[in-house]
């Protein structure tokens, strides 16, 4: 448990496992802060918020919730009771009756955004050299090979279900914008960030700053966990 009582809980997006999160972690850490990484299968919406709970289990006291581009639906989906506050990074944040898909695929796409399709199995990669051209294209090679790597797939079925009534709009929320965002670009964010009434901070960083630019990341969910509210 951290000084003030509260855990994170980061959650991870599409393409992506926890070893995403492995520089927030150790700066969190580093800084007494008890904080975890959500192993999301992304076989459905429903399976990623089951995950999201079971991680939080095992962490006490109140917690901040942290999710990466898709698991910002993830953690909008929550019914915790212990959720302090919620963190979206280059999040997605579908509101009541909108899928994931409608907030990704509400304004044009960057000229050098991958193609998506399910494979012959239902399932939706991303092509190896999309983690150079649009993932985290401020990663270094290693970096590249080792998301190519890990990558877990994403089922259509995460993106293509309607939310209930959102946890943003009971819990307060940050939002940090990546204004080199390939994936989900910034208008979209802007959008959602505004929607949601958060607490917005825009760098010059790609849509993976949690690989490329870690510590705004974490100063970002630092200011979530020491946040006293009103």
């Amino acid at each position: 448990m951290s000084e003030n009582d509260v855990s994170v809980v980061l959650a991870h997006g599409a393409w992506a496992d926890g070893s995403s999160w492995s520089k927030v972690i150790v700066g969190l850490q580093a800084k007494g802060v008890a904080t975890i990484a959500a192993p999301l299968p992304l076989t459905s919406l429903s399976d990623d918020v089951a995950a999201l709970e079971r991680a939080s289990e095992r962490v006490a006291g109140q917690l901040v919730l942290v999710g990466h581009a898709y698991a910002g639906a993830v953690i909008g989906s929550s019914r915790n009771q212990r959720v302090k506050s919620l963190v979206y990074v280059t999040g997605l944040a579908p509101a009541k009756g909108e899928t994931v898909a409608d907030v990704f695929y509400r304004a044009t796409p960057h000229p050098l955004a991958p193609k998506l399709a399910p494979d012959s199995h239902g399932l939706i990669w991303l092509a190896s050299d999309a983690f150079a051209t649009a993932f985290a294209q401020n990663a270094s090679r290693e970096e590249h090979a080792l998301l190519s790597a890990v990558q877990r797939p994403i089922s259509p079925a995460c993106i293509s279900v309607a939310v209930e009534r959102p946890l943003w709009q009971d819990r307060p929320s940050w939002f940090l914008i990546a204004d080199q965002d390939r994936m989900i670009v910034p208008e979209t964010q802007r959008f959602m960030a505004e929607r949601m009434k958060a607490r917005t901070y825009s760098h010059p960083v790609d849509h993976t700053p949690i690989v490329t630019a870690p510590a705004v990341v974490i100063d970002l969910i630092l200011e979530a966990v020491h946040d006293k509210g009103l």
